[in-house]
C-alpha cells in the first residue's frame, strides 16, 4: 500500500531500494562465485559432494522467498522484513569470515544465508511494486533499472572476491584469503544497511499494512523464532545428501500432485490456462538445470581446462581468475537486455509480438548452442585447455537463453493462472525452480573427475562429454517446445477468451531477470 506523500519523489524512494538491493546482490554473488571451489580446496570435498551441497543450498534459497513474502505482507511488514533479511544475510557472511574449516559450521552459515535471502528477496521487489503502484507507465522502466542493480552488484563482486582471495592468500595465508573474501560480502551488506538507514525516511509512506502499524512484538518474536529453527533445519538438510535428496524429490511429487488436482478440479474455463502454465513450468525446470551448471560444472571446467589469458591477434590483454568467468553471465545479460527490449518493442509496434511459448523455444535453442560451443572449442584445445574466448561466446548464448526463458517465468504465471490461485502458483514456481537447481547439481556430477586425475587432456574429455550431452538435451527441449507451440496457441486463445471476461491477475516481474 502506498500512501500519497508529495514531499518524497518516487525516484528517491526507488533509489533507496535500488542501493540496498545492489549491495545485497554484491554479497550474495561474491559468496556464490567462490563456494563450490571453497568446499573442494579448503574443506576437502570431492566435486560431487561440493556440487550437491551447493545444489541443496540453491534449492532452499529459491524456496524460502515464498515464505518471506508472506511474512512481509501479513505479519511484520514489507520494509521491516526486508531490513531484517539484510541483517541476517550480513550475519551469514560474517560467519564465513571466521577462519574455520569445519564443515558443520559452513552448513550453519549457509542456513543463516538461506533464511536471510528468504526474508530479503521478495520484500525488496515488493517495495518497488508498491512505489509505482497504479503507475504502469513507469513500472517497466523501474524494474529494468532495478534489474540492473542485480547485475551491477554481482558483476563487481564476482570480479572482486576471487581477486581478494588470491591477493590476501599470496601475501598472508591461503586460509585468510578465503575468509577475507567472504568477509567483504559482509562489509557490502553493512554498507547497504548504513545507506538504507540514512535514506529510509524516503520509504516511510511505502509498505504493506503491517508497516503502518506499531510492531507486534509477539508476531516478531514468532517470526524470529521460526527463522532460527529454519536455520537449523536448513543446516541439517545440507549436512545429509540423503535427506536433501528425499526433500527435493518429495517436493517434486507433491508439486505435481497439487498441479494435477488443481487442473482436474478447476472450472472448465480455467483449465486451459492452468495446463499452459504447467507446460511452461516444466520447461522452466529444465532451463534451471542448465542454469545450475554455471556455479558447478562450468566453474570447475574453468579451473582445469581453460586458458586464463585473454589475447587478441597474439597480443596479451589480461588474465582472469577461474571463478571470474561466472561474471560473463551478468555482463552478457546487461548487454543483451536492451537489445531484446528494442526487438520486442519493435515487433509490438507492427503487431507481431512473439508468444512466451515461442520465446521459450528460442531460449532453449540458444542454450543448446552455448553448450555445443564448449564441445566444439575442445577441438582447438592446446594441452587440454580451450581459449578463454570460447567461454565468452558460450556464456553469451547461454545468457541469451536465460533472458528468453527464465526472465519470463513469473510473467507466464501471471498471465495464465486464475487470480484466486496466483499466490500459490507464484510459490509453486519458486519451489519448482529450487527443485531444478538441485537436479542441476546432480547433472553436473556426471562430469566427476576421479581423485588423482590431473591430466587436463583427460578432464577435458570428461567435461566436454557432459556439455555435448547437455547441448543434445537442449536440442530436445527446443524440439518439444516447438512441437507444443500449436497446443500452446490453442490453450492461450482459449484462456484469453475467458480471461477477457474477468479481472486479470496483476503482472508480476522477476527481481532477478528483466521481463520485457
Amino acid at each position: 500500500m502506498a500512501i500519497q506523500n508529495p514531499s518524497v519523489s518516487q525516484t528517491r524512494s526507488f533509489s533507496t531500494v535500488f542501493l540496498i538491493e545492489m549491495w545485497e546482490r554484491f554479497g550474495f554473488y561474491g559468496m556464490q562465485v567462490l563456494m563450490v571451489t571453497y568446499m573442494m580446496k579448503k574443506l576437502g570435498f570431492v566435486d560431487t559432494k561440493a556440487n550437491l551441497v551447493w545444489g541443496a543450498a540453491a534449492a532452499l534459497i529459491y524456496v524460502t522467498p515464498a515464505i518471506g513474502g508472506w511474512v512481509g505482507d501479513k505479519l511484520v511488514g514489507t520494509r521491516r522484513t526486508m531490513r531484517i533479511g539484510a541483517m541476517v544475510l550480513m550475519l551469514g557472511y560474517a560467519l564465513l569470515w571466521i577462519p574455520t574449516d569445519n564443515a558443520n559450521f559452513l552448513y550453519f552459515a549457509l542456513g543463516v544465508i538461506i533464511v536471510g535471502n528468504g526474508l530479503f528477496k521478495p520484500n525488496a521487489g515488493n517495495l518497488v511494486r508498491k512505489i509505482y503502484e497504479g503507475d504502469d507507465s513507469k513500472i517497466d522502466s523501474a524494474f529494468t533499472i532495478y534489474y540492473m542493480a542485480v547485475n551491477v552488484g554481482s558483476m563487481i563482486s564476482m570480479t572482486l572476491t576471487p581477486w581478494i582471495r588470491d591477493y590476501v592468500g599470496q601475501h598472508y595465508s591461503d586460509e585468510w584469503g578465503w575468509h577475507t573474501a567472504f568477509g567483504v560480502c559482509a562489509i557490502g551488506l553493512l554498507l547497504g544497511l548504513a545507506n538504507y538507514a540514512l535514506m529510509s525516511r524516503t520509504l516511510k509512506h511505502i509498505g504493506s499494512p503491517a508497516d503502518h502499524e506499531p510492531v507486534n512484538l509477539k508476531r516478531l518474536a514468532g517470526v524470529l523464532g521460526a527463522a532460527v529453527a529454519l536455520v537449523f533445519v536448513s543446516a541439517f538438510i545440507l549436512h545429509s545428501e540423503t535427506v536433501a535428496r528425499i526433500c527435493v524429490y518429495a517436493a517434486g511429487v507433491v508439486l505435481l500432485c497439487i498441479f494435477g488436482y488443481l487442473i482436474s478440479s478447476s472450472h472448465r474455463d480455467e483449465r486451459a490456462g492452468l495446463i499452459a502454465a504447467l507446460v511452461l513450468v516444466v520447461q522452466t525446470i529444465f532451463f534451471f538445470i542448465f542454469y545450475q551448471q554455471m556455479s558447478t560444472s562450468l566453474n570447475l571446467f574453468a579451473q582445469k581446462n581453460v586458458n586464463l589469458s585473454f589475447d587478441v591477434f597474439g597480443i596479451h590483454l589480461f588474465n582472469w581468475i577461474p571463478e571470474q568467468f561466472q561474471n560473463l553471465n551478468a555482463i552478457w545479460i546487461v548487454l543483451l537486455s536492451p537489445v531484446l527490449v528494442f526487438i520486442y518493442n519493435g515487433l509490438g509496434r507492427i503487431g507481431k509480438d512473439i508468444s512466451i511459448a515461442a520465446k521459450f523455444a528460442w531460449g532453449f535453442a540458444a542454450v543448446a548452442a552455448g553448450f555445443f560451443v564448449y564441445g566444439v572449442g575442445a577441438h582447438w584445445a592446446v594441452n587440454g585447455q580451450v581459449s578463454s574466448w570460447i567461454m565468452v561466446w558460450g556464456y553469451g548464448l547461454y545468457s541469451l537463453g536465460e533472458l528468453l526463458v527464465s526472465g519470463l517465468g513469473l510473467a507466464m504465471i501471471a498471465r495464465y493462472v486464475p487470480e484466486r490461485m496466483g499466490g500459490f502458483m507464484m510459490g509453486a514456481y519458486f519451489v519448482a525452480s529450487g527443485i531444478s537447481q538441485y537436479l542441476g547439481s546432480v547433472v553436473a556430477n556426471y562430469a566427476h573427475i576421479p581423485e588423482g586425475l590431473t591430466d587436463p587432456v583427460q578432464s577435458l574429455d570428461i567435461y566436454t562429454n557432459l556439455f555435448n550431452k547437455l547441448g543434445m538435451v537442449g536440442v530436445g527441449c527446443t524440439v518439444i517446445a516447438l512441437a507444443v507451440l500449436p497446443l500452446m496457441k490453442k490453450l492461450s486463445t482459449s484462456h484469453a477468451g475467458v480471461a477477457a471476461q474477468h479481472e486479470p491477475l496483476p503482472a508480476v516481474r522477476s527481481e532477478e531477470f528483466d521481463t520485457p
